[in-house]
């Protein structure tokens, strides 16, 4: 079966019913479809242009961060609170905004309602920006006339979860950082440090120690083939992380198998019950129902383990079972989640139980990533000094040894 054409942004002008003229951007696959869409809306197209790619994605000033979508959600509910018209404030935000991408975005947006489209179909029209949970709420919050307050949510809702986004990467990046420094280091030793020992070695006319003997045999491989053992290197990491992001199946088993490891398993699994959590939370002071709510829970997660249950527990749920008792037959939540997840809905306040719960697993995820910290630089510092060290050692070992005979 053929893949589908991705879709493309166009800029386009035209009439509508009333002879007026009106311009805005749409998605489609080609001009002549985005011609024919424009007309089923009463529009006659006089101008449509294919809009550059780079605009809202490239590199640089360009790129539009979570951050960004999360500041323009706060600044414009925050303009409709104080009564500012939806399109008066995108203007504002928009022309005010210093990142490029981020300004075409507002603007696109803009003329998309000027156009005659609600907020959430124009929101629709950038799916990399807002995802189906923020479009969702978006929708509940313009049903219900609630618009400002569930921008608001939104805000908090994006704080929350690009806090803990940012605690975890924290905790991976420092080890991360560590290692690449020490594979630096020993290749900048092995290929032009060691090369001039060996050549005070040759002149001994003795054996070198066996530690010593591998470090140069160990060099010698490097300065020969380092340019073979930096392209395989790489090459397998850049194999891994494309077949990771092309794979479902990879995704689906580094995702299982990250929740099965010692302290970093543990980590993951409390930030996807504070996800899980911290979204059910939101969509249901939002008015939006359980079961259509669970969908876009389930893609909160992160991981494909608690996708695949929450995707369960939905089918569960619109059969009549109660989210306790999803909760707790999926194996996934612990004992107190479940039981605080049962008095809220015994209560009628399960919003609010919910919001404690991701309250409390937001601040383990935060404890528990300080103490990974804490306890990873010891034995980093010490991985490192016994490298570092060793070749040290090794490479003075002669010398000393030469030393001792005189």
């Amino acid at each position: 079966m053929a893949e589908a054409k991705k879709a493309d942004m166009y800029a386009w002008e035209g009439t509508d019913k009333t002879g007026k003229r009106v311009k805005g951007e749409s998605s489609g696959q080609s001009e002549a479809l985005v011609k024919a869409v424009l007309r089923r809306q009463g529009i006659n197209p006089l101008k449509v242009k294919k809009k550059a790619k780079p605009l809202l994605g490239g590199g640089g000033k360009t790129k539009i961060t979570p951050k960004d979508i999360t500041v323009f959600s706060r600044q414009l509910a925050t303009m409709m609170s104080s009564g500012v018209p939806l399109v008066q404030a995108f203007e504002i935000v928009g022309r005010g905004h210093e990142n490029a991408g981020m300004q075409e975005l507002i603007l696109g947006v803009k003329a998309n309602v000027e156009a005659g489209n609600n907020l959430t179909e124009s929101l629709k029209k950038y799916p990399l920006q807002f995802n189906e949970l923020y479009c969702n709420l978006v929708q509940a919050g313009e049903q219900a006339g609630i618009l400002e307050a569930i921008l608001h949510k939104l805000a908090t809702y994006m704080e929350k979860t690009e806090a803990l986004k940012s605690k975890i990467k924290a905790a991976l990046f420092y080890p991360a950082a560590v290692i690449l420094a020490a594979i630096i280091v020993v290749s900048i030793l092995m290929i032009f440090v060691i090369p001039q020992f060996t050549e005070l070695f040759e002149g001994f006319g003795a054996d070198l120690p066996a530690l010593t003997q591998f470090l140069v045999d160990s060099s010698d491989f490097f300065v020969n083939y380092w340019y073979i053992i930096f392209g395989v290197g790489g090459g397998i990491v850049f194999g891994l992380l494309e077949f990771k992001k092309r794979s479902l199946a990879c995704q689906q088993f580094l995702d299982r198998l990250i929740l099965k490891m010692p302290i970093l398993g543990e980590i993951m699994t409390k930030a996807a019950i504070a996800r899980f959590s911290r979204t059910l939370e939101t969509m249901f002071a939002a008015g939006t129902p359980l079961v259509e709510a669970m969908t876009s829970v389930a893609g909160a997660c992160g991981n494909v383990v608690f996708y695949d249950a929450t995707i369960k527990m939905r089918d569960e749920i619109s059969t009549g079972t109660q989210l306790q008792a999803s909760m707790r037959e999926s194996g996934l939540f612990p004992n107190m989640v479940v039981q605080m997840v049962a008095i809220g809905e015994e209560s009628g306040a399960i919003d609010t139980m919910l919001g404690k719960v991701a309250d409390w697993y937001e601040q383990e995820v935060d404890d528990a990533v300080e103490a990974l910290t804490s306890l990873l630089e010891p034995a980093i510092m010490g991985f490192l000094g016994v490298v570092i060290g060793g070749i040290v050692i090794g490479m003075y070992l002669p010398i000393f040894k030469m030393g001792a005979v005189v």
